[in-house]
């Protein structure tokens, strides 16, 4: 018998911006439990960031890059009469977030010889633009999502 559903957490916006997306996303950026590095990382990223796309706000800069990066459609597997089907399914606005914001921080992870504030900036500033490694993972999942469209009919 499964229990009932986790609650979901309450946390406090970030004392900078007064945003809980932001928020969110230094707690994904911090390691070990160092959240004050997090979020002179994030804050100097987004920074960054607004000087590179000429913008007066930096909270709506971030906001649109994060917004240009979250993938609407992803495919699940599902096993129906012995065969696995790939099957195209839209996403919670909630998993929408955290696909982007996880993909945002894992490429600027993985580029080599950059401080993560720079990787961080140069990732936000592409997704801005619509362009980057997040940019096209967003792309595949939308593709692999569409070749898939046949199986549509197997989503419950």
């Amino acid at each position: 018998m499964r229990r009932r559903r986790a609650e979901k957490r309450k946390f406090d916006p970030d004392p900078l911006y007064k945003s809980f997306t932001v928020a969110k996303f230094i707690n994904k950026v911090m390691l070990d439990g160092k959240k004050t590095i997090a979020r002179k990382i994030v804050y100097e990223a987004i920074e960054e960031l607004s000087k590179k796309v000429n913008s007066d706000n930096p909270l709506e800069a971030f906001e649109k890059a994060l917004e240009n990066a979250k993938p609407s459609l992803e495919i699940k597997s599902r096993r129906i009469g012995g065969a696995t089907y790939q099957v195209p399914i839209e996403i919670a606005p909630e998993r929408r977030e955290t696909l982007a914001t996880r993909w945002i921080i894992t490429f600027a992870k993985s580029k080599v010889g950059r401080t993560m504030k720079d990787g961080l900036a140069t990732e936000l500033s592409d997704c801005y633009n619509n362009q980057g490694s997040t940019i096209k993972k967003k792309d595949d999942t939308h593709k692999m999502a569409e070749a898939n469209k046949a199986f549509a009919h197997y989503k419950w």
